[in-house]
């Protein structure tokens, strides 16, 4: 958390939360009273129209989400999305973006990247990761724990398993880790040590493979 932030959360009108129960220990650590109220992936669509309203008569409103950035893998685009529309102006005051610390701790070229956010769950995943896979650029995404292994034996299948990779959990948080290598040697380090937190995965894009794995 930045002092902007904590001083735009103390100041505002409200602060609509992804869950106001994560967010009540995070207000209770800095001493913030704003209320608290409820706008996530299940309510946005119908609570919208009277928040513009709101907006529109003058109300300051926060958003925040769990963890990470509000519209990043996270509610907030419709609201911003309105707001825009709608012509009222908004700000963002910048915090803790998980993909982006995970991509400078890859070691990879960061001159160009995708970002996949989360991977289909069932129906397309096989071909979103071939098309990872064949990317020129480094493609970085999120994955669950109970999927991450799940993920490095389907790349190894499709016959990655000397691509490079960065994997890093819990970024920013008190057990933060990352580990490089291939994928192969992250499919034998978390068969021997189960995947615990949240994950973001970065993989070293095509080009940089047929180079001989040179990211300069």
């Amino acid at each position: 958390m930045t002092f902007r932030a904590v001083e735009t959360l103390k100041t505002a009108d409200a602060v609509l939360a992804e869950d106001t129960r994560s967010s009540k220990v995070l207000f209770n650590h800095y001493g913030i009273q704003t209320p608290l109220e409820s706008l996530h992936q299940h309510n946005e669509h119908h609570r919208l129209a009277g928040i513009l309203e709101r907006l529109q008569k003058g109300a300051v409103l926060a958003q925040i989400s769990d963890a990470g950035t509000p519209g990043i893998s996270d509610p907030g685009f419709l609201l911003a999305r309105a707001c825009i529309e709608k012509n009222i102006p908004v700000e963002v005051i910048p915090g803790a973006t998980a993909f982006v610390p995970a991509l400078l701790k890859s070691g990879f070229a960061l001159h160009r990247f995708v970002f996949e956010g989360f991977l289909p769950q069932k129906k397309g995943r096989q071909t979103k990761l071939l098309q990872m896979l064949e990317q020129p650029c480094t493609v970085v995404f999120y994955e669950s724990p109970h999927k991450l292994l799940k993920t490095l034996l389907a790349l190894k299948d499709l016959g990655a398993g000397d691509r490079r990779m960065s994997v890093s959990r819990e970024l920013t948080k008190k057990f933060e880790e990352t580990l490089n290598g291939t994928v192969e040697e992250l499919i034998s380090h978390f068969t021997k040590q189960a995947p615990k937190g949240e994950f973001v995965v970065v993989l070293q894009g095509a080009d940089y493979v047929k180079e001989g794995g040179d990211d300069e």
